[in-house]
């Protein structure tokens, strides 16, 4: 189902969670700018932002870097009135997290805190601002795409805990309820709100730098296509009102689960 953009100003797309250009924050954000969006791109680190900007812009989009902390109340919502400014939001997606990795008993309290406030606070924090954006934007809520799209990027931990990955799957977990939360009380508004389950190795930056050996033995598809991810998020957001999807998850072909 193909959703009309509105007429005048471009909508607007806020990815929060944008880094490296070979990560999946900053192809959400080329995917939505090739689709006609202006976009909005939020990271911790300034550098990164505006060279995914200046690629995005190069290529004929448009896109505004705006660093900060997803777990800093008053950092997001300054920059949700920058988002503001620049039109009506349509679409926010939340794509950051903390992947903190140890055993248990070597775990502390600080790792699991600051995963919690990443995934989870900074979820709530970034949700919170992007409805008032969505709720306030010139869509009709009857209109096949309701008002906009709230998309929420999981992980195979929010499903089940594993070690050495109790802090990152706690906190997982605390996204996934909060994005069903979320999407009962304003499913009925017109905001689609979704969960993306990322089940799998995701081929990009981090995975190639971090676990060379993980690529290798993946082989040929055997982890998830930067682009083929961002697509099935266009793909919900333009979903009509009569068929949302609450959650999705991906996997390549040959993952086990």
């Amino acid at each position: 189902m193909s959703q009309e953009l509105p007429e005048g100003r471009a909508p607007v797309a806020w990815i929060a969670g944008v880094g490296a250009s070979a990560g999946l924050g900053a192809a959400l954000a080329r995917r939505f700018a090739s689709g006609g969006y202006s976009v909005a791109l939020t990271g911790r680190t300034a550098q990164q932002l505006q060279a995914v900007a200046a690629e995005i812009e190069s290529a004929g989009g448009r896109a505004h870097a705006f660093a900060g902390d997803v777990a800093s109340e008053a950092e997001i919502h300054g920059i949700a009135q920058r988002v503001k400014a620049l039109g009506a939001l349509s679409i926010a997606v939340f794509n950051a997290a903390s992947a903190v990795r140890a055993p248990t008993l070597e775990l502390t309290v600080e790792q699991f805190t600051q995963a919690w406030r990443t995934s989870t606070l900074g979820g709530f924090i970034f949700g919170r601002e992007a409805l008032q954006l969505l709720l306030a934007n010139d869509q009709d809520a009857r209109a096949p795409g309701g008002r906009g799209s709230l998309l929420f990027t999981g992980a195979t931990a929010a499903l089940r805990g594993k070690p050495p990955f109790a802090a990152f799957a706690a906190a997982k977990a605390g996204l996934r309820s909060l994005s069903q939360s979320l999407a009962r009380e304003f499913g009925p508004q017109g905001i689609h709100v979704a969960h993306v389950v990322i089940d799998g190795g995701i081929d990009g930056e981090r995975l190639r730098s971090n676990a060379p050996q993980r690529v290798a033995q993946a082989g040929e598809d055997g982890l998830l296509n930067l682009d083929a991810i961002a697509e099935s998020y266009w793909q919900l957001h333009m979903q009509h009102r009569s068929a949302w999807t609450q959650e999705i998850d991906l996997r390549p072909f040959k993952e086990a689960f």
